[in-house]
């Protein structure tokens, strides 16, 4: 067994995956029917075995994503189902998630059961990490694909994470969750922001996520993101928080852009894991209107845009 996986090592390594052993070691756990392998201690070979695991290699080799090929990923404390056509969620996302649980929690310990809503969910990992580690929270999550919808509901029964309100949306659409206006206490969102002329370089990212879960649209991305923030503000109430990830070259333009809406204040960039600035955090205003950026329409009905990105 160790021998088998070794000689996949190389073989990613040689294809250019990031990390081959890692992904070497869970196509193996995979084929044998765990949910990891311990090569100090390794099982035999089962008959069958080598064969599997080499058209599974083979796969990887050829740069289909890990999650696609195992049929899951995991998200902070949550083992989440994965599917093509829907964007996979990302470790870096974790920490934006992070900052959207301790706001939640925070409120959770005055009494209150806050209101958070996932801008833009994807596979559902922001808002059932949310549902799930913050259980006095009411959680709404809403993405334009419909694949992402169906597959945050059915990641939501699989996770336990109770009553989570999932929709089909668009996220510039001014009557999306037109119910909760002005009564959220915590918008997250991890929308698409890439340029169009910045195609990622990662074939898995590149050839296997959804254009509508990677492209921001917009010369500078943006597009998507400005109505999240436009839709941040007409939610929240007062004083609430708005979450949201971005490129780490859009820090300035993010602040820029919710700056001027003058729907929020104490905006800021925070980093990521790796320290690079990867989201935009700010307060809704008190009294200041919820409405899109100065100069720019109010949202209307659009082409369909708002899977999550990477």
């Amino acid at each position: 067994m160790r021998a088998l996986v070794e000689a996949a090592t190389r073989v990613l390594a040689e294809a250019g995956v990031g990390s081959p052993r890692h992904d070497a070691t869970a196509l193996a756990a995979h084929a044998l029917g765990l949910p990891r392998l311990d090569l100090v201690l390794a099982p035999p070979v089962p008959d069958g075995f080598t064969e599997e695991f080499a058209g599974l290699v083979d796969r990887r080799r050829r740069r289909e994503p890990l999650q696609h090929i195992v049929g899951s990923t995991v998200f902070r404390y949550l083992t989440l189902a994965v599917r093509p056509g829907v964007f996979v969620p990302r470790p870096e996302t974790e920490t934006v998630a992070q900052v959207g649980i301790d706001e939640a929690a925070r409120i959770a310990t005055e009494g209150r059961s806050p209101v958070v809503v996932d801008l833009c969910c994807g596979a559902g990992g922001i808002a059932l990490s949310l549902a799930t580690e913050v259980p006095e929270a009411r959680v709404a999550a809403v993405d334009a694909s419909p694949a992402a919808v169906a597959l945050t509901r059915g990641n939501g029964e699989r996770v336990g994470a109770g009553e989570v309100r999932v929709e089909l949306g668009d996220v510039r659409d001014a009557a999306l969750l037109a119910d909760l206006d002005g009564t959220v206490d915590v918008v997250v969102s991890n929308p698409p922001y890439i340029p169009p002329d910045a195609v990622p370089v990662d074939p898995e990212v590149r050839d296997h996520d959804p254009d509508l879960a990677l492209y921001g649209g917009g010369t500078d991305g943006l597009e998507v993101p400005r109505a999240v923030l436009a839709a941040a503000a007409r939610l929240l109430v007062p004083g609430g928080l708005l979450v949201m990830e971005h490129a780490e070259v859009q820090d300035a333009a993010a602040r820029a852009a919710a700056e001027a809406t003058g729907a929020f204040e104490a905006v800021e960039s925070r980093p990521d894991l790796t320290g690079r600035p990867r989201m935009l955090v700010a307060r809704r205003r008190a009294g200041a209107p919820g409405t899109a950026p100065a100069g720019e329409p109010r949202p209307h009905a659009q082409p369909v845009v708002g899977d999550s990105q990477p």
